[in-house]
């Protein structure tokens, strides 16, 4: 019997250590857990340490949802290894012969994110938007640690949904992380994509070598960055448990603001905690692809001139917004013989399609119209 408790509790403090992102570790820290463990057993009939489930997750989407007045369609489409990918479709009848338009999340998101958008933008042409995989009700595999690998399982992923879906070809809108995967996936497959869209792009350029001397980067920063390196970037909020949902109401407050129009209540919040307390996938390979202070291992900038020029590209940003616009001035000077157009939003930071939504929409309506 006590032989049956070890390794029932063993499976505990592993799936506590897989939830934290420090898998890499588990084994070295057995040896301890194990003797501590038989002196504090813990029984398997305690609720979870995060107050959250799959249904958790669908319940909050669907109450961010219930705004959009559009009809449309979701289900899980089935791509490789079992792996689903969680999709809402907008199917206008009137415009079947333009080229859809693909909606790629940021790092942490979701399609309910897209909640002030989806009405604007799917009035004259199909719309899709997809929880990347690893992220939201999408499938939640493991990711290769090699930072090359786990993009091209991204971009993989993108393009089994694309020929799940029947689209012969697409225009493709990411923010941040889905911006990078947009360029990646444009890169390997580029006849099938009419336009691509970068909203305050993520992973574009290259870590500088040296600090600024006037901006240098504070030692109890640093610490703070070896301390916490180990772990996932969200390992913070499954940490606190049942205080999670509290922590980014408190924390990102700026969320409710954004949907204001929409929500008077906490159901963005909500959301935002269920997309990211579920099991770490898309976030650890998030991390496996990326360096301290969240640069790109593998800078976008350095492939653009593996993108055909033939593919034009609109890029927004907001006024407000940290991520420097310089990469996109970048991008225009690299490609002399495209068409590359940037776009600054006043008023926005960097959720620009949130924080002023019906001038997002307008400029993206524009950039599409160009595009049969």
């Amino acid at each position: 019997m006590a032989e049956q408790e070890v390794t029932a509790n063993r499976g505990v403090v592993n799936r506590v250590l897989s939830a934290v992102g420090v898998t890499s570790v588990v084994h070295s820290v057995w040896g301890y857990a194990n003797t501590t463990i038989k002196w504090c057993w813990i029984p398997n009939w305690l609720p979870s340490w995060c107050p959250t489930s799959q249904s958790h997750l669908q319940t909050a989407e669907d109450m961010i949802l219930r705004c959009v007045d559009s009809p449309f369609s979701k289900q899980h489409v089935p791509i490789s290894s079992g792996n689903l990918l969680w999709t809402l479709s907008f199917s206008n009848t009137n415009v079947k012969h333009k080229t859809p338009l693909v909606l790629l999340h940021g790092f942490g998101g979701g399609v309910g994110l897209w909640a002030q958008n989806l009405d604007a933008l799917s009035q004259n042409r199909h719309v899709f938007t997809l929880d990347l995989l690893g992220f939201g009700q999408s499938s939640r595999p493991q990711f290769s640690s090699d930072a090359q690998e786990a993009e091209d399982q991204f971009v993989e992923s993108i393009e089994q949904w694309r020929a799940k879906m029947g689209l012969e070809s697409m225009i493709l809108l990411g923010h941040n992380l889905g911006g990078y995967l947009a360029v990646s996936y444009s890169i390997k497959y580029p006849g099938r994509v009419k336009h691509i869209v970068l909203v305050e792009p993520w992973g574009f350029p290259e870590r500088p070598d040296t600090e600024e001397a006037d901006r240098p980067i504070p030692m109890w920063i640093k610490a703070l960055g070896a301390m916490f390196s180990p772990f996932n970037p969200l390992a913070s909020l499954r940490v606190v448990g049942p205080l999670g949902p509290t922590l980014v109401q408190t924390l990102r407050p700026d969320f409710k603001r954004k949907f204001s129009t929409m929500f008077t209540d906490n159901t963005v919040s909500d959301y935002i905690y269920h997309l990211n307390v579920q099991t770490p996938s898309g976030e650890t390979a998030f991390k496996t692809m990326t360096v301290p202070y969240g640069w790109a291992k593998r800078p976008m900038l350095h492939r653009m001139d593996q993108l055909e020029p033939d593919i034009p590209i609109t890029i927004i940003y907001g006024s407000r917004s940290s991520v420097d616009s310089c990469s996109g001035i970048t991008i225009k000077e690299m490609r002399p013989r495209s068409h590359v157009e940037i776009i600054t939003i006043r008023g926005a930071g960097h959720y620009v399609y949130a924080d002023q939504p019906e001038d997002f929409n307008h400029r993206v309506l524009q950039a599409c119209d160009k595009v049969d």
